[in-house]
């Protein structure tokens, strides 16, 4: 088998204003393409973040994630930071409020979990 890379990650949201603020004007994702798909009654939104791509597609009927954190699936998406202090300040200045930061159990690295709009848990990795 020869994979090389993730090539992206998708994710659903409910809300197509609050997902394009969010991980757009927010986090700073890139829009690469945006269009809507009748035929499937969504919006589907290519971003990129770096080298990375992020699938986000905007359906107002999903139904909400089963359980909290623990549901099967997508567990959380996590960003590699530098100053995870200085992430975490910006972030509660624009809003987004954040768990107290902590040491990962087994790497003994700064980490912290925020949440996007609809819940998704998404972490910060120093």
């Amino acid at each position: 088998m020869d994979l090389h890379t993730i090539h992206h990650v998708a994710i659903i949201a409910s809300d197509y204003d609050k997902a394009k603020q969010f991980y757009v004007e927010a986090l700073g994702f890139e829009v690469i393409r945006e269009h809507h798909r009748p035929q499937k009654q969504d919006h589907k939104i290519d971003l990129r973040l770096g080298t990375y791509e992020l699938e986000l597609f905007i359906k107002p009927d999903s139904p909400e994630r089963p359980s909290f954190p623990e549901a099967c699936g997508l567990r959380h998406l996590a960003f590699k930071v530098e100053d995870i202090e200085s992430v975490v300040a910006e972030l509660n200045e624009r809003g987004i409020m954040t768990e107290p930061i902590r040491c990962d159990d087994f790497t003994g690295e700064k980490m912290t979990f925020f949440f996007d709009p609809d819940g998704l848990p998404l972490e910060l990795h120093e």
